[in-house]
């Protein structure tokens, strides 16, 4: 994975942290290659291919970050790469996928559409499917970001926050931190949009469902996990600690408040766990009025910034909390 991946920084949030007793930290895969931590998985997936399954290629499905990641690294490789993507795809995110050689095709007006019109494809093809959550490999490369946390930081964090859709990023970044730290193994929270919360709607069924698709900021969050799920549903069951759910309003105030305090653009997905400490969706346990130099940092995974300029406009010109 190292070939196609960059040790993304670990930054200080003075902002965030102000009146919490402990530091918070920006895990900024908003600048990974692509612009979202997805490469790490695509990288992990490919490398694992054989030389023949490299021969006939792969197709994915993307709402666009690991679709650009598939892409990106497929064309490092010499592999053909076609991904299934939903018609409301982000332009951002459909000119990257193209920009790198891949066959983007415009497939349904959901992500489970387009995930449907991928497997098929696949299927038909004899190529392999590359899924953006449900494959080992892929959660086994998202989980380099949870070892990446723990060698940068001085003190072991208290807390994790990252983003949950599928599950891939927050089930690699809780199962590399536990193998690693056992019970010492920061507090892993997962945390959804409101209006894409399918993975949590899930857990609370007690198996995957399917909900509607609705409009949101965090796209990149959207769609589906699969009701045949087999490897990301129950590794966040069975591994990830807590769980918060954020508003599209917290989620458009993270975007503003990461351009004005931490200058760093981050797409409505990538922005969630911000949104869930700055709204008090989530909130970490009280140390005290004066910064406790026992307690570890909150770090949190800024997972993309992939976002067109047409939609960062309106969010910036939008008043906070309206």
């Amino acid at each position: 994975m190292a070939r196609h991946a960059r040790r993304t920084p670990l930054l200080p949030a003075p902002a965030l942290a102000r009146g919490l007793g402990r530091d918070v930290l920006l895990k900024a895969e908003c600048l990974q290659h692509t612009g979202s931590f997805k490469v790490r998985g695509a990288a992990a997936r490919l490398e694992a291919l054989d030389a023949d399954e490299r021969g006939r290629g792969v197709v994915a499905c993307s709402s666009g970050n690991h679709g650009r990641a598939v892409a990106f690294v497929a064309a490092r490789m010499g592999i053909r790469a076609t991904i299934f993507v939903p018609e409301w795809i982000d332009a951002v995110k459909l000119s990257g996928i193209r920009a790198c050689g891949a066959e983007a095709v415009l497939a349904g007006s959901s992500f489970d559409e387009a995930e449907a019109r991928a497997l098929e494809s696949a299927a038909h093809e004899g190529r392999t499917y590359v899924s953006a959550y449900d494959d080992p490999w892929v959660i086994a490369g998202q989980g380099t970001i949870g070892d990446e946390i723990l060698d940068q930081c001085d003190r072991v964090p208290d807390f994790v926050m990252a983003p949950l859709s599928g599950g891939g990023l927050v089930a690699g970044i809780a199962a590399r931190t536990k193998v690693r730290l056992g019970a010492r193994a920061p507090i892993t929270v997962a945390v959804s949009a409101e209006n894409a919360a399918v993975m949590l709607a899930s857990l609370r069924a007690g198996h995957p469902v399917e909900v509607p698709e609705q409009d949101t900021l965090a796209s990149a969050l959207a769609g589906g996990i699969g009701l045949d799920n087999r490897h990301s549903f129950a590794l966040v069951r069975d591994l990830v600690d807590e769980h918060a759910v954020v508003s599209e309003r917290a989620i458009a105030d993270a975007m503003r408040h990461l351009i004005e305090r931490s200058n760093l653009v981050v797409e409505g997905g990538g922005a969630v766990a911000v949104a869930a400490l700055l709204s008090g969706a989530w909130r970490a346990p009280d140390v005290g009025p004066e910064r406790d130099a026992a307690a570890g940092p909150i770090v949190i995974v800024l997972s993309g910034g992939n976002v067109a300029t047409e939609t960062l406009l309106g969010v910036l010109a939008a008043r906070p909390g309206g």
